[in-house]
């Protein structure tokens, strides 16, 4: 089985090439295409090889949260469904069908909205240097891995490609982007986690945290109105847990892109050598962990799915 690493639609425009997604204009002035790839990334580096089948993944993943939480904020996905799309497309359809979102085009906000309910990652790294998160004061005394009593809205800062995002604290993502679109973000992103949560529990699975990113697109007065945009709880954008064996005080085995970080590190990779071992080779995944990559999305896809 083979990896779909670039998306080949002659005749359209590409936009954007992001770290997964193709991103094409199409006949329709008011739409855009998204194309997920088969194309990993992990500490900001895209892979030369792909996980076959990953994009199909991310879009069904996507597809559903899209659906489930639609009533506590509209989002930008329009149809999944090539027949339904520009005309221009059809020719394509082999290719789109499975990985392919027709969505709104919105003015994209500059801020990854990220949300942890556990105390890991980059967030325990920190806690263990100053007893905080993002600079929000946790309890002394936690551990690695501890639920956070109450869910932490912790934003980032969204790079441009190739450059790595930046944590920040809510002060001054709310001088970022002003008081009340934050304070939007803030409230929708903490409902988004907090019920998608629940439901990833009531099927043995932990999110632990994700990241939600979120555009402006006209109202029906021509007022901005806030919608979520990109992928939505996909593996690539959430830290996911089995729900069994979960004990606090350790790292916690994940369906998620740490399997292939910590390949990563372990084959030699540290800052500075983002272009390969030998600049300009770049880094290529063994067939052991693409398949062990593969084999973890597919098991939560199906957990959360069926």
């Amino acid at each position: 089985m083979s990896a779909l690493i670039n998306s080949d639609l002659p005749g359209l425009t590409l936009i954007s090439k992001g770290k997964v997604r193709d991103i094409y204009s199409t006949s329709s002035p008011d739409h855009l295409l998204f194309v997920a790839t088969d194309r990993i990334s992990a500490y900001d580096v895209i892979l030369k090889n792909g996980i076959p089948d990953k994009g199909k993944l991310l879009t069904k993943i996507s597809l559903f949260w899209f659906s489930k939480l639609s009533h506590i904020i509209p989002n930008h996905f329009v149809t999944g469904d090539v027949d339904d799309m520009p005309k221009e497309l059809a020719p394509f359809k082999d290719q789109l069908k499975g990985r392919a979102m027709l969505v709104k085009k919105a003015k994209v906000i500059p801020l990854e909205a990220i949300v942890r309910g556990y105390l890991t990652g980059s967030a325990w790294s920190e806690y263990k240097k100053s007893g905080t998160v993002h600079g929000i004061s946790l309890p002394p005394n936690m551990i690695e891995s501890q639920q956070i009593t109450e869910p932490l809205f912790t934003p980032s800062t969204k790079a441009e490609q190739g450059a790595h995002d930046e944590n920040i604290s809510p002060q001054q993502a709310s001088t970022l982007i002003g008081e009340s679109l934050y304070n939007q973000i803030s409230q929708a992103a903490i409902k988004l986690y907090t019920e998608a949560a629940a439901y990833a529990h009531s099927k043995g699975i932990i999110l632990a945290d994700t990241k939600f990113e979120f555009g402006l697109v006209p109202g029906p007065s021509g007022e901005d109105t806030l919608i979520l945009i990109d992928e939505l709880l996909t593996p690539d954008s959430s830290r996911y847990w089995p729900l069994e064996g979960y004990k606090a005080g350790v790292s916690q085995p994940s369906f998620d892109k740490q399997y292939l970080r910590d390949w990563l590190v372990g084959a030699g990779f540290r800052k500075g050598l983002e272009e390969g071992k030998v600049k300009g080779e770049g880094w290529t995944v063994e067939e052991g962990v693409v398949e062990g990559t593969r084999k973890r999305y597919t098991e939560v896809v199906d957990l959360l799915i069926g």
